[in-house]
């Protein structure tokens, strides 16, 4: 019975989060309480179940809140600028420097973690270029997005800090062995980029003049796609002269990060209470900018905690455990051993049709209890699952942060995903066997 109810409760839950007819919070608080009400249950053990939940994730979500802000004073500064600024210089001309010139500068904008700031800054400095040199736009979001995707693996992305809050590890634990992985994947998608370029050029070479004139008209259309109300970014919250300090800083943070000497929320705390004052030295300048980044820092500081509510009973009511140890039955036994490494090969197709949080907080915990009780290591099967998963991010019509990017450049969901899917799928079951070969997974 607890493993119909568990079931019911996963499914309910990702059926509300596709349709969109909740929010993830929502979703991650009501439901599992009414399955443990169903379950027999009474309310103060379900209380009881909470608090051990929100226990297992508060150092994530302390890390998530500080990780947004700190990287949210960085952007603001211009620290980024300068390199994204160079390496669009460097590239205009050549469409394969241009191709292989757009993964840097996607990799770079996406430090901060964050899809929306990445796409801002992205889009409207190189739109302009792919248009000019008869690039397809879809090019640049294809390859801004693999970037990101893979950037998305540090701790203070989504991913990393979902997959922590099931296993009750720190981020920075996980990240920590991803790196290498990290260093192959930005290098083999340079060749992709360097082969999708040559490609680009062969297929531009065949464009007919009339095709030209559209190109340079779609050019001069380009600032009204661009550049709309609101998007513009404040070029007096710039601190050109404290960039090498900002540098300094920011690597620093990441070094310690790496190092894993102290806990992540306090690198990030420390790293924000020393950029927010040397930048901004007026309080009321401080609180403009916490409160610029702040609704970032809450959203996903709710949703982590809502995840550990959900955690919390599933595991306390015992639903998690019924329900692997009653799908083991199921399953054909050669199956059940691989069972993570089948939903890692497929984790891209299932980014059009789950959500981030419904992959990682409903799917990855059955899985791991899966597997696990066959002998694998929770950590090897969420690795497997993120790697395959994560490239997908943003081809999936749930990534808000996608739907501004096509609304940035004009484009379709529909064709996006046409032009983009099987090359994004192909790069994750790539960097799953190269994650296999270094010994990652």
């Amino acid at each position: 019975m607890l493993s119909i109810i568990g079931f019911l409760t996963i499914m309910v839950i990702v059926l509300l989060l596709i349709s969109g007819r909740i929010t993830p919070i929502m979703g991650l608080v009501l439901v599992p309480v009414g399955g443990a009400l169903l379950a027999g249950f009474n309310i103060v053990d379900i209380g009881g179940f909470f608090n051990e939940g929100i226990d297992s994730v508060i150092s994530v979500v302390i890390m998530f809140i500080f990780a947004i802000l700190f990287f949210g004073i960085m952007q603001d500064t211009g620290l980024f600028d300068p390199l994204i600024n160079k390496m669009i210089a460097m590239t205009k001309g050549s469409v394969v420097a241009v191709a292989v010139g757009t993964v840097i500068v996607g990799a770079v904008a996406h430090l901060d973690g964050s899809g929306a700031s990445t796409f801002l800054i992205t889009i409207p400095a190189l739109l302009p270029l792919y248009l000019k040199l008869r690039m397809s736009p879809y090019l640049l979001l294809l390859l801004v997005g693999l970037s990101a995707s893979i950037m998305n693996l540090v701790p203070w992305a989504g991913p990393i800090g979902r997959a922590g809050a099931v296993l009750g590890v720190d981020p920075s634990e996980l990240w920590r062995p991803l790196i290498p992985v990290q260093i192959s994947a930005l290098l083999l998608l340079i060749v992709l980029a360097a082969f999708l370029g040559i490609r680009e050029k062969r297929r531009i070479a065949r464009l007919s003049s009339d095709d030209n004139a559209q190109a340079e008209a779609e050019v001069a259309a380009t600032s009204e796609v661009v550049e709309p109300e609101g998007v513009k970014r404040d070029s007096s919250l710039a601190r050109p002269k404290l960039l090498w300090l900002n540098l300094l800083i920011a690597l620093s943070v990441i070094a310690v990060l790496v190092w894993g000497i102290i806990p992540s929320g306090l690198v990030f705390m420390l790293g924000l209470s020393v950029a927010l004052p040397l930048n901004y030295p007026k309080v009321d300048d401080q609180m403009d900018r916490i409160k610029a980044h702040a609704p970032n820092a809450l959203m996903m500081a709710a949703i982590i905690l809502a995840a550990g509510s959900f955690l919390g009973i599933m595991n306390g009511t015992g639903m998690l455990d019924s329900l692997a140890t009653d799908l083991v039955m199921i399953l054909p036994a050669f199956v059940v051993p691989y069972l993570h490494v089948i939903m890692g090969v497929f984790g891209v197709p299932f980014d059009l049709v789950l959500s981030t949080d419904a992959y990682y907080f409903a799917l990855l915990p059955v899985v791991e209890q899966i597997v696990t009780s066959h002998g694998v290591d929770s950590i090897t099967a969420a690795y497997t699952m993120i790697i395959g998963n994560i490239i997908g991010t943003f081809v999936s019509p749930f990534s808000p942060a996608l739907w501004l990017a096509l609304g940035l450049a004009g484009l379709e969901m529909g064709k996006h995903i046409r032009y983009s899917f099987f090359w994004v799928w192909g790069f994750s079951i790539v960097l799953l066997i190269v994650a296999f070969l270094i010994g990652v997974i």
